[in-house]
């Protein structure tokens, strides 16, 4: 790889100021582990044609409106988004994995809007390519990424409301860790903190993860459980 920088950014508070910046050099990788980013590889990997970020539930309402087949999915606060949040529309799927079946997805366009993960995705939309990153796809990721040859790679966490998240970093990390023996100098210190995290995590991953704040939050919502 000839890249040249490798950033992490840990929180919205960082990846906000995205949009005013000059990305043309610049290829993002969105990591919401919990669970925009997981959710849209499931969805992607059973069949569904197209995913439209939508920053919004206005947004995500609008393109329903211009595209009558669209499917609807998101959350607000770890739920699926109802009539009553939304002011009328209830959207068709929430933002869990499971909901992500081939018979629901398959040969479908969604527009997605969730709390966190959708929001970086619009921050990262005048970068040179976007990736949605998770555990489940990082293995075609870093091959993407190896083929892309990018000049400047910036690993973006969702978070969790505007503070950073645990599983977001460790993600970021894992990444970091598969593309390190390419990077040589490109390596920031964000870049170093997060894969040595995911180092001394490896272990134990899933029991790390799991006391995370979101995991914990995920974890109480009872439409949620397994």
């Amino acid at each position: 790889m000839n890249c040249t920088e490798l950033d992490v950014l840990l929180s919205p508070a960082e990846f906000e100021g995205l949009p005013e910046q000059d990305l043309s050099d610049t290829s993002c990788v969105v990591f919401d582990v919990l669970r925009a980013t997981s959710t849209m590889t499931v969805a992607l990997a059973n069949g569904a044609e197209a995913i439209l970020p939508c920053a919004t539930i206005g947004e995500a309402i609008a393109a329903r409106e211009s595209e009558p087949g669209l499917l609807l999915a998101g959350e607000r606060g770890g739920q699926r988004i109802t009539a009553e949040i939304s002011g009328g529309t209830e959207f068709d799927l929430g933002n869990s994995p499971r909901e992500m079946t081939c018979y629901v997805v398959a040969e479908k366009r969604m527009a997605a809007t969730t709390t966190n993960g959708t929001r970086a995705l619009k921050a990262c939309s005048g970068s040179k390519a976007v990736w949605i990153g998770s555990f489940l796809n990082l293995t075609a990721l870093g091959k993407a990424i190896r083929d892309a040859n990018p000049k400047r790679l910036l690993l973006v966490c969702a978070g969790t409301g505007e503070a950073s998240a645990l599983e977001d970093e460790l993600g970021a990390g894992a990444l970091c860790d598969l593309l390190w023996p390419a990077l040589g100098q490109a390596a920031t210190d964000s870049s170093r903190l997060v894969r040595d995290h995911y180092r001394s995590s490896q272990a134990q991953l899933l029991a790390v993860a799991s006391e995370a704040k979101n995991a914990r939050h995920l974890s109480s919502i009872p439409a949620l459980a397994p």
